[in-house]
């Protein structure tokens, strides 16, 4: 199992990227699945970002982002994406998408994820 994050880059405040993450070795809509975007900042803990449940249309945001980012899935392409807008300098890290065969509660701790992406850097300059 892979899953490929990419869409990063640097971008003005105000700005927007959207980040992809495409799953391999595994089809998501099978399972009733957790796929996640986590991020970290330099010299910060990995925190959760975004969440989506691979058979419905339940999705879950962190406070920070809610408003503003926004989790979607395409289980055609196997695909999840983060639709990133009103950037700002704190939303600067490296963001990685997570995934887990079946739904957990605690969607919003890493230590339930058992796929990871290789993650992908935002950087929202002033």
């Amino acid at each position: 199992v892979q899953l490929q994050a990419c869409g990063g880059g640097l971008v003005q405040a105000g700005g927007s990227l959207r980040l992809s993450c495409a799953a391999s070795g595994l089809t998501i809509d099978i399972y009733n699945m957790a796929i996640a975007w986590f991020r970290q900042a330099p010299g910060k803990e990995r925190e959760f970002v975004a969440a989506i449940r691979s058979k419905s249309s339940s999705t879950y945001h962190a406070d920070s982002v809610r408003g503003r980012f926004t989790i979607s899935r395409n289980n055609a392409k196997n695909t999840v994406y983060l639709q990133m807008n009103s950037l700002k300098p704190d939303d600067t890290a490296v963001y990685y998408c997570a995934a887990r065969q079946y739904w957990s509660v605690a969607y919003y701790s890493s230590s339930q994820y058992n796929y990871w992406g290789q993650g992908t850097q935002v950087t929202v300059s002033s």
